[in-house]
Order: structure tokens, then sequence, then C-alpha cells
């Protein structure tokens, strides 16, 4: 059976916009284009924030957690001895950095942002029952993200170490709690300088 030229017609006309058939007229894909350095200079001086393709600034984001876990590592380290009253103790090790950074550029405007958790490992000696002792621990910084470094907490944990009396290991419990605002100090340095990026 043949069909009637009003169904082959109905056939044709259907809606069907979104198929590419290589039989309709369609206009051709576009072909992507490197930009060269030389063409950037004779553009018109627009202040525009991200990558040169991105002249509108609609939207971009830029991972950056190599630089953030690095940077984090190296400023955590560099705090240095920290003394009690009856000792002291250093960040030894950034033993854990889990987390995210990244830099938005939406709307041409910079937003960049943060979640993390750490493990520290640190070290010292105190003075119990008249002599000097190592202590070893961890110290726990529990998720922590951008511009919310005043709810900033972390858990102390000492290595199991039998010589130190329990009322002792309470005491340097308490005391290595305090790290935790010159962690604060180095976490806001990095929020500046990842700002800045």
């Amino acid at each position: 059976m043949e069909a009637s030229a009003a169904e082959k017609s109905a056939e044709s006309a259907s809606y069907t916009y979104w198929v590419r058939e290589a039989t309709r007229d369609a206009a051709p894909l576009p072909v992507p284009k490197k930009i060269e350095p030389a063409e950037l200079c004779n553009q018109p001086n627009q202040t525009h924030l991200g990558s040169a393709w991105n002249r509108a600034g609609t939207w971009e984001e830029k991972n950056l957690n190599t630089w953030a876990s690095d940077r984090i590592k190296e400023l955590l380290v560099s705090m240095g001895f920290l003394e009690f009253s009856g000792g002291r103790a250093e960040v030894e090790e950034v033993t854990r950095c889990y987390g995210d950074a990244f830099l938005v550029i939406v709307r041409n405007k910079k937003r960049v942002g943060y979640t993390y958790e750490l493990t520290l490992k640190v070290k010292g000696e105190w003075l119990i029952g008249g002599e000097k002792k190592k202590v070893k621990g961890h110290l726990d910084v529990l998720e922590f993200t951008f511009g919310e470094l005043d709810d900033l907490q972390i858990q102390v944990k000492l290595s199991d170490d039998e010589d130190i009396p329990r009322e002792e290991q309470q005491r340097i419990s308490q005391d290595l709690r305090l790290f935790l605002q010159p962690l604060r100090e180095k976490l806001l340095q990095f929020e500046e300088e990842l700002k800045a990026r």
C-alpha cells in the first residue's frame, strides 16, 4: 500500500526541531579557534576576571586543592613551639589535610571558598613528677569552611603512654587545646591569601 500525498506531507512537517539529520539544512557546527596572544593585545582594554575565553565573566571555576593543601600544611608547621605552664609543644606534621578549595568567577565577580578537615601530629615535653617527659599526640580539627573560623573546634588525642598519670594527661590535653588560637590565626592568613589569588 502506498501512502497518500497528505500522509507524506504530514510526516515531513512533523515537529523534530531538536533532531539533526543529514537531510535537514542545518547551520554548520562552530569550529573551535585558538586565541593567540597577539589577538589579545589588539582587543580593547576591558576589565574582566578570569580566562580570555570568558570575556563576559559568566561562569568559570578553578580547582585550588593542590595549592590550598600545600599552603595549609606549610602555614601550620611554621607555628613553632607553644609554651605552657608545665611544658611546650609544636606541630610536627600535618598528617591529614582533606578537603576542597576553589575559585569561582560568576557575573564577573570573584568568589572563593573551601572546606577542610585536618589532623596535626604534635610533640612536646612536660615536667611530670619532677622530670621532663616527651609527649606525642594528635589534634583533630573538625570540618571548617570559609568565613567560619570562629566556630573552629579541635579534639586532642594523646599517644598511649603508661608513664603519665591520668590527671597529668588531662592537664596536657587542656594545654594542647591552646593551639586553637594560633591555629585560627594561621587559617585566617590562609583565607586572606586565598582571596588574593
